[in-house]
């Protein structure tokens, strides 16, 4: 897609997100009504100036529109996940989605072995983990409670709590883990 393209379509979408008519963001960037909708369609090569001009009438960075817009499906493989483990290597943990502008949660395919258990300190203030067991049966402790969870059930808990997932049975266990972490999330491009 050529930078023109790119500007054009961020514009038009900033300001619809915006609610802001041509005469609405000419006014707060003294940008031309003529102008703006050049842009917008793709018929003007706007100067740096004018794109600064409008992301400041628009109150968003610069590169909000010069930056090609994100696609709205992520594909993640196996393969491509990133991996960690325990110290023991007993508990392993692969991150499918991490947080982002656009994501306050992280995503995680999580695999505990048979006779072991792990404990994971505080996530933060604020902060919920979602669990959903698919293999083993989880035991797991926090703010003073035990919860036994079998293939097919589902937790939500206060992660801002030392929490410790426990596999006694014979069975390696497979869940899914959302952590969960409400902030207040700006993001500027679709």
């Amino acid at each position: 897609m050529n930078l023109n393209n790119i500007i054009a379509s961020n514009l038009k979408k900033l300001r619809s997100d915006k609610k802001l008519s041509l005469s609405n963001l000419s006014e707060l960037s003294g940008v031309s009504k003529v102008m703006i909708g050049q842009i917008e369609r793709g018929q003007s090569n706007p100067t740096i100036n004018t794109i600064w001009k409008l992301a400041n009438g628009l109150k968003v960075p610069y590169t909000a529109l010069i930056d090609e817009p994100k696609s709205k499906t992520t594909l993640v493989k196996k393969e491509d996940t990133i991996n960690q483990c325990s110290e023991d290597g007993k508990y392993r943990v692969y991150c499918h989605f991490s947080t982002q502008n656009e994501r306050n949660f992280e995503l995680f395919r999580v695999e505990l072995d048979t006779a072991s258990s792990y404990t994971s300190n505080s996530h933060g203030e604020d902060e919920y983990e979602y669990i959903l067991v698919f293999d083993g049966e989880l035991t797991l402790e926090t703010d003073n409670k035990t919860y036994v969870l079998s293939p097919g059930d589902s937790i939500s808990f206060d992660a801002s709590k030392t929490h410790t997932y426990i596999n006694n049975s014979n069975e390696m266990i497979r869940m899914t883990i959302l952590n969960y972490y409400p902030m207040n999330l700006k993001y500027y491009l679709p």
